[in-house]
């Protein structure tokens, strides 16, 4: 176990400009304008503090499988698109999505030199504080790659470097931070920054640096300090995030790298399963899992595989199922609905049968983009802009509206969409939109 303790709320420093950032140019970016602060308006905590009761406290939600609790949405979409609630604009380049707490929506963009932790009121999506996490930039791409997590009272956030932060909710004070590199030995499977968004789940958040020291860490979420580390799983971090999940009565987290699945004792970091899974270039899709079922996803040619997880007396076995090409997801993530896998591959949007890796139905709809579910829908994003809201039925495609953006960026549309509360929040570079879904 490392003897690394994290540094407490450091006064002010020069931000650690990435050599990525100088050979793309991108100071011009790193030196936009923070947006005015409105510290003036009244903290409203959610009422249940524990990160399990927080709807959408974190990465694709309270159980990670982006999946919103909402019902009593609109059946359809009107030609022009659900009404905009608000704008929120100046939140910089980035491709972070959305987390909630009580008042507050929390993300991720670059300005003033920094990477920046914002909290916004959802009332009307004013900017109440932006707190620094780490420098602006990144290879390839400007901006933070992770979403936020929160339980309400602390929140998390990620930089490109592995700068992780700890804030609290109310002002956005730091309360504690590290680096996944510097202090944990952190290496990436490939050249596109820390994308990950860390679990919060208890006690703990858990992240993965990767590397030969251990692939995932856990730190105590209120101190920062190390409670277990992943020794015997020592692959280089991937972009996907850790989920977790219950199977034989064990709590655990479900792990993709670039080379293996494996399953991680929530409890102590113990390696309890883990089966291969070679992915190359850069493996992004979170894993979904159901009833002893995992899926993963992988593009640049990997296509997609099914494992089966079984448990008896505390030991673990794992089989794969099957493995394909049916479904080869970039970045843009699947969710999993009563026994079915929705996701676009290259191109088209695609229905699978988890167990059998049979496609039911695809089609092209927006294009390759991002999904997450709501109320029987698929809310599908387009990394070129358009939104479809497409029922999440195997029996065949149906689109139930479909609308453009207004006002689109030249950026790619990387973020993925969250639904909360009765409203859709879509990150577009440097605005975030919030429209009304009921």
């Amino acid at each position: 176990m490392s003897n690394h303790h994290p540094r407490p709320s450091p006064g002010p420093q020069l931000p650690r400009l990435s050599l990525s950032l100088a050979l793309l140019g991108l100071a011009a970016c790193s030196q936009t304008e923070a947006p005015p602060e409105n510290r003036d308006r009244p903290w409203q905590p959610p009422s249940r503090r524990a990160a399990g009761d927080l709807v959408w406290g974190q990465w694709r939600g309270a159980a990670r499988d982006g999946h919103a609790p909402d019902r009593d949405l609109a059946a359809a979409w009107p030609a022009a698109g659900p009404k905009l609630a608000w704008k929120a604009t100046g939140l910089g380049p980035g491709f972070a999505s959305v987390a909630f707490a009580g008042n507050r929506a929390f993300t991720m963009g670059d300005t003033g030199g920094a990477a920046r932790l914002y909290a916004l009121d959802l009332a009307d999506g004013a900017v109440v504080w932006h707190a620094r996490v780490g420098a602006a930039g990144g290879n390839r791409n400007p901006g933070p790659r992770s979403t936020p997590a929160t339980d309400g009272e602390l929140v998390f956030g990620l930089g490109h470097d592995g700068e992780l932060v700890c804030v609290a909710a109310a002002d956005g004070a730091e309360r504690w931070r590290c680096n996944l590199v510097d202090d944990y030995s952190g290496r990436m499977m490939s050249q596109w920054d820390f994308s990950e968004s860390p679990l919060l789940d208890g006690d703990l958040l858990v992240c993965c640096p990767g590397g030969s020291d251990g692939t995932v860490l856990a730190l105590r979420k209120t101190t920062g300090e190390v409670a277990w580390r992943c020794t015997e799983l020592t692959d280089a971090a991937s972009y996907a995030s850790v989920i977790v999940a219950e199977i034989g009565g064990v709590r655990q987290y479900l792990v993709l790298t670039g080379q293996t699945v494996a399953g991680v004792d929530a409890a102590n970091g113990a390696l309890l399963w883990r089966a291969g899974f070679p992915g190359q270039t850069a493996v992004c899709a979170t894993p979904v899992y159901e009833d002893g079922w995992l899926f993963v996803t992988a593009g640049y040619g990997v296509g997609c595989a099914a494992y089966r997880i079984t448990a008896n007396d505390g030991t673990f076995a794992v089989e794969q199922a099957y493995a394909g090409k049916q479904l080869q997801n970039h970045h843009g993530g699947v969710v999993l609905v009563d026994g079915h896998v929705y996701g676009v591959g290259r191109r088209n949007l695609k229905c699978l049968e988890l167990r059998t890796g049979k496609v039911l139905w695809e089609e092209k709809s927006v294009g390759k983009g991002s999904v997450c579910y709501a109320d029987g829908h698929l809310v599908v994003r387009s990394e070129r802009g358009p939104l479809a809201w497409v029922a999440a039925q195997p029996t065949g495609y149906a689109e139930h509206g479909r609308f453009d953006q207004p006002d689109r960026s030249e950026e790619p549309s990387w973020a993925y969409p969250a639904v909360h509360e009765g409203r859709l929040y879509v990150r577009d570079g440097a605005v975030l939109l919030a429209y009304e879904l009921r």
